[in-house]
């Protein structure tokens, strides 16, 4: 079976993206986002773009507003704020990515043990479960880096119903593969399926929906009709929103960009002039185990992307940093570029955020400071987090 998807990862080629996408945004995605068809036709798949900000949700909500207005084009707006709301109930919850990485680590434990669970879960990842459609989608996954939102809530849900795999370890899958792979959006639609994070909700996939919404290429056998209760950590109350911090405009100023914001534009538009830039990614923080040689490349082609955009303005940027040295190799740049600030755009909770926060316990010591700057969009956005999506939707409308 062929798998056509490809992401050229640049500024330009999302834009042409959303550019194509546009015109289908409105009745034609509301009718038919829910099928999963070769070659993806009825969504946008702009998804890894967005998750690296080589374009931005604010982008893509105003294009499609300004082409058919805010009602017309609700699904699809409402899809796009998905993300700001995964991101910001996160945000304020922090605990449940500890405790998800704490679940992989235990899941990965017990494959060590229990041979009939390890040779499940090896199975589940090779595509060769002899259930159709999920082999198909984990064959997808690992050549294309991509899936269809609707194929991801069946793979999760028979996964964990019908496999009786532990959660974790697939929304592990997803990110050691994902293009896209974000870790709120990723770890709480997990939850989502598996009744965690709505109790008393979960998904549970079938075979006469995977038959009529993917137009009969695929007739799954042997799917859990019923679900059975997964253990898992309950929902903390949340936490107080941070902030972005303010940089010092008399001081000298470094740039660090990361792969969760590589439009710097409205960091340079704000008057930040920097002294050098550095790039830093950490697709190994997603997983202890390793991820797809395809996310570090798809991130560094989009940090040379970023590079080439705007090089002048972004002062000799030095080579990406990664791994275990990562924090050493910022910290010496530092110096070298006689930095008595370092500005970068705030990271949400996972590995970029986990990295800056080993960061700036060393810069703090080496008397610089760390600003992470916040973008409106998100500091508008996520403070309404708080409860569930359409409590959200109202409140950010």
């Amino acid at each position: 079976m062929e798998y056509t998807a490809t992401f050229v990862p640049t500024r330009a080629e999302g834009l042409a993206r959303l550019t194509a996408f546009v015109p289908h945004a409105a009745a034609d995605y509301t009718r038919l986002r829910d099928l999963d068809l070769a070659g993806h036709p009825h969504v946008s798949a702009l998804s890894p773009y967005i998750r690296h900000r080589l374009i931005t949700e604010a982008e893509v909500i105003a294009a499609v507003t300004a082409a058919h207005g805010p009602d017309l084009a609700d699904k699809f707006l409402s899809e796009v704020q998905w993300r700001a709301y995964w991101k910001g109930w996160m945000q304020m919850r922090p605990v449940i990515w500890r405790d998800h990485q704490h679940g992989v680590r235990a899941g990965l434990n017990r494959l060590a043990t229990e041979a009939d669970l390890s040779r499940t879960w090896e199975a589940a990842c090779l595509g060769a479960t002899g259930i159709d459609a999920f082999d198909h989608w984990a064959t997808e996954l690992v050549k294309t880096g991509y899936l269809h939102n609707h194929a991801r809530m069946w793979f999760a849900s028979i996964w964990i119903f019908t496999l009786r795999l532990p959660w974790e370890l697939g929304a592990d899958f997803f990110l050691r593969h994902l293009l896209d792979g974000d870790p709120a959006s990723n770890t709480l639609s997990w939850r989502w399926v598996a009744g965690l994070h709505t109790p008393g909700k979960t998904y549970l996939a079938t075979a006469d929906n995977i038959a009529r919404s993917t137009n009969g290429r695929f007739a799954p056998k042997g799917l859990a009709t019923t679900i059975h209760p997964i253990k898992g950590s309950k929902n903390p109350d949340p936490g107080p929103c941070p902030q972005g911090g303010t940089w010092d405009r008399s001081l000298p100023t470094a740039l660090l960009l990361h792969e969760d914001d590589l439009s710097p534009d409205w960091l340079l538009d704000a008057g930040l002039i920097p002294v050098s830039t550095a790039l830093a990614l950490a697709p190994e923080g997603r997983t202890p185990l390793t991820p797809a040689p395809t996310i570090g490349a798809f991130i560094m082609g989009a940090m040379a992307d970023c590079i080439a955009r705007l090089g002048p303005a972004l002062s000799a940027a030095h080579s990406p940093v990664q791994g275990a040295d990562a924090v050493d190799a910022l910290v010496a740049w530092a110096h070298q570029a006689e930095a008595a600030q370092i500005v970068t755009p705030f990271a949400p909770t996972g590995p970029i955020s986990d990295l800056l926060d080993a960061l700036d316990m060393r810069l703090a010591a080496e008397n610089i400071r760390l600003v992470r700057a916040m973008r409106g969009y998100d500091a508008r956005l996520w403070p309404h987090a708080t409860h569930g999506f359409f409590r959200f939707r109202e409140a950010t409308l």
